[in-house]
């Protein structure tokens, strides 16, 4: 230690202690740097510093992992609604191909493409035929009943023919 640094160090000192003491702390101090220097500290063991590069490289490797799973958790949504709208274009374009589905929640029979494309629809699909059939009798029972042809219980035939058409009704969109 040079003498500017010992003259620093007293001054600090007697701000602290008396002038007597203060010149003994500068001298225990500059005997424990010569004490310190002559004896470094001994450097330590290389497994040690394997030990701390390991555990150093493990944190950073899960902090890694944590990472990727989150992202991975944020873009999962993402991807699935990529892959749902993949799989709805897809199921559109090959619609033409097979079944036709009715809209409005309709589950009933699925009519192929076949069938749209004739010229009479009803006569090409056996369902459609039943129910055509059903109206046209429904049909010409109320003409009848309205031009009063067939007899003196019209009004509650009338009714009943209402009900029957309004179940019809309802099947047909049931199913």
């Amino acid at each position: 230690m040079n003498d500017r640094n010992s003259e620093n160090l007293k001054d600090l000192f007697e701000k602290f202690v008396g002038t007597e003491e203060a010149q003994s702390c500068v001298e225990d101090f500059v005997e424990a740097d010569r004490i310190l220097q002559q004896y470094p500290a001994p450097e330590p063991e290389t497994e040690l510093i394997a030990a701390i590069k390991s555990g150093v490289a493990e944190t950073l490797r899960l902090r890694k992992e944590h990472t990727f799973r989150r992202l991975a958790y944020r873009l999962a949504p993402v991807a699935a609604v990529f892959i749902v709208i993949a799989a709805v274009g897809v199921r559109m374009l090959n619609e033409h191909s097979g079944p036709v589905e009715l809209v409005n929640g309709f589950r009933g029979p699925m009519i192929s493409s076949r069938v749209w494309e004739s010229e009479n629809v009803a006569a090409d699909d056996r369902n459609l035929v039943v129910l055509t059939t059903e109206l046209d009798e429904l049909e010409f029972e109320f003409a009848t009943l309205e031009s009063e042809e067939n007899g003196s219980n019209s009004g509650s035939a009338i009714t009943e023919l209402e009900i029957d058409f309004a179940e019809i009704n309802t099947n047909i969109w049931e199913g």
